[in-house]
């Protein structure tokens, strides 16, 4: 949906110096397209570069109010609130986005396109993309990426949020530095929003979500010499869902592990130790050989 002209202002709201809003660091850390604003009413007027490290240089808004002088023609969501929802205050920002002309990039799980406030308020030139949409035409996992000539490398992680998709996206960098045929596999909203293809895979029905990741190894994974597919979720968090159907689709050869150094528990949930690293390891190697990889790791 996003195109080369667009400009992009992102709706951050305590989410700059946070977890919460890991989706727009992503955008502000990878995209190509112009960002022209971030809209964050705890650090406004505040340098992008000191609060992030991000050598980009992007104004910080209080409000939509104040990023609509920069110009832009679209809002992306670049927080998740827990729980999912919007406060109600950003809410009327997004409307008062849609009313002054511009289209709306949403990554949340609930989606936005139909509801009626909004759609009251499009113009013809305008649109609203909700990325988590489960595919068509999907079918159960069969484990036949197993047979791809590629490379198949999966970033897996210790906890959720500990940077699988940036060590993916910068595994598929160097790759490509390498002179080697390489792809990024997106398998959530940021890596979506940044212009790879993919699937939202929490938006994947469960019986389907390994075939939704084979699906995308099969319309890649002979053209290329190596698919980098972005990790999610972990086998060591209780809440995470993610990870089982991504080895099982993806067939990896090789494993990353990815680590925040000195973390001894799951995020949220305390009372859950991480597994020394060895066994971690030793945890994925054995699930991605059960499920049928040939595995490096």
């Amino acid at each position: 949906m996003l195109t080369s002209t667009d400009r992009i202002a992102i709706l951050l709201h305590e989410g700059t110096q946070s977890s919460k809003g890991k989706t727009g660091i992503s955008l502000l850390r990878y995209s190509d397209l112009e960002i022209v604003a971030v809209i964050d009413q705890t650090c406004a007027g505040q340098s992008l570069l000191a609060l992030t490290g991000i050598n980009r240089e992007v104004p910080i808004a209080a409000s939509l109010s104040e990023a609509l002088a920069h110009h832009p023609t679209v809002l992306a969501i670049g927080i998740a609130p827990s729980g999912g929802a919007l406060p109600s205050a950003w809410l009327q920002e997004i409307q008062q986005a849609v009313a002054a002309g511009l289209s709306i990039v949403n990554g949340l799980h609930t989606p936005m396109a139909d509801e009626p406030q909004l759609q009251a308020l499009l113009q013809p030139q305008q649109w609203i993309w909700d990325v988590r949409q489960e595919p068509q035409g999907l079918t159960v996992g069969s484990g036949q990426a197993r047979s791809l000539p590629c490379l198949r490398v999966l970033t897996v992680g210790t906890d959720m949020s500990v940077g699988k998709m940036s060590t993916s996206l910068e595994l598929h960098k160097a790759s490509l530095n390498r002179g080697w045929r390489s792809r990024f596999i997106a398998t959530g909203q940021t890596g979506l929003m940044l212009g790879h293809d993919g699937i939202p895979l929490d938006a994947v029905r469960i019986d389907f979500a390994s075939g939704a990741v084979e699906q995308v190894m099969m319309r890649y994974g002979f053209d290329y010499d190596v698919l980098h597919i972005e990790g999610q979720g972990s086998l060591v968090n209780p809440a995470s869902t993610a990870t089982l159907p991504l080895m099982r689709g993806s067939q990896p050869t090789h494993l990353i592990l990815v680590h925040r150094a000195y973390q001894t528990h799951i995020q949220n949930f305390n009372h859950v130790a991480i597994p020394s690293l060895p066994k971690v390891v030793q945890l994925y190697e054995t699930v991605a050989s059960a499920g049928g990889s040939i595995c490096a790791c």
